[in-house]
């Protein structure tokens, strides 16, 4: 599929719950949310059946996200089917990694090829204090198990918080000197009704290359992707970094987002939502909604203009 800006369109992200077991002081407000109900949410047999139908439009790329993806019931069966159609090439998951140990083994087994952990610092006090009561060592266990099942290439998201984790910039780069892993730095989003909090504590990504003099840039074999990579000398990993607010990539998006109540997101950055699930239920052609949706795709999101989304980050997924 192709949008009205000539974007091949083979990536999608697909939520699978509001649901988490952490409360990232980013992504969630302190004092909790107001939950879907079971019946708000997709079904795993809807999900299924909108999944094929975006396969066979040319999606080959899906990853699953929350939330938190495995406090999903029926996770591992739902990739085991979704892996045996006919032109998916590539499925990942973005995890906390909280449960990450228990299921690592199962998921790729199912048919999972990678996962993304989402970790901002090494610190175990400052850990649990940007989640609020996190463990840091059931993370480093789950990272382990990843590796050892062999869920890789494994890619660590890193959000950088001014006067937080901006300290531990040379400690985490550090992390791709010694292990075959990414670890991409990910700028502050103003999402939801964090969006004031992330902007008092926003910092540019630039301040990785300032701290860290003596990486070297890695040649880009994939121009969809968010990420701008550099590697130490001898460096077994990657350095990523992912400037949504002060460098924007829109140019070259090839992705859309499902949320868990079966609405289509053109842009991580819009209201715009398409109900694909009432859609479905009320027997419209769904093959011809999301292709015209996807010609009504915005060829940029606005985040420097302060239009700020509604939407938490659970909801929406990352």
């Amino acid at each position: 599929m192709k949008d009205s800006f000539g974007r091949e369109i083979n990536y999608l992200r697909i939520s699978l719950t509001d649901r988490c077991n952490l409360r990232c002081k980013y992504c969630m407000p302190e004092d909790g949310i107001s939950k879907f109900s079971h019946d708000e949410i997709l079904t795993l047999e809807e999900l299924y059946e909108i999944i094929e139908i975006f396969v066979e439009l040319g999606i080959n790329k899906i990853r699953f996200t929350g939330g938190e993806p495995l406090v999903r019931k029926g996770i591992v069966e739902l990739i085991s089917k979704v892996s045996k159609l006919h032109g998916v090439k590539d499925i990942a998951m973005t995890t906390n990694g909280i449960l990450l140990k228990a299921y690592a083994k199962d998921l790729k087994d199912a048919g999972l090829n990678r996962v993304n952990i989402s970790l901002d610092t090494l610190d175990e006090d400052k850990y649990r204090t940007i989640t609020r009561g996190g463990n840091l060592h059931r993370i480093l266990e789950g990272i382990e198990e990843a590796k050892k099942v062999g869920l890789t290439p494994i890619k660590i998201n890193t959000v950088l918080i001014g006067g937080f984790n901006d300290d531990e910039i040379e400690s985490l780069v550090g992390l791709t000197e010694r292990e075959n892993i990414d670890l991409r730095f990910i700028e502050l989003m103003p999402i939801g009704e964090a969006a004031s909090w992330a902007k008092e504590n926003f910092i540019s990504n630039n301040r990785v290359l300032e701290k860290v003099g003596n990486l070297l840039p890695v040649p880009r074999e994939d121009i969809s992707s968010p990420a701008v990579y550099y590697k130490l000398p001898n460096g077994k990993g990657k350095v990523g970094i992912i400037n949504p607010i002060s460098c924007k990539f829109c140019e070259n998006c090839n992705r859309v987002r499902l949320t868990s109540q079966g609405r289509l997101k053109l842009c991580l950055h819009s209201d715009i939502e398409i109900d694909i699930r009432e859609a479905l239920n009320s027997g419209q052609d769904i093959k011809k909604l999301i292709i015209d949706s996807i010609g009504k795709k915005e060829e940029s999101h606005h985040l420097e203009d302060g239009e700020y989304i509604k939407r938490n980050m659970n909801q929406i997924g990352g």
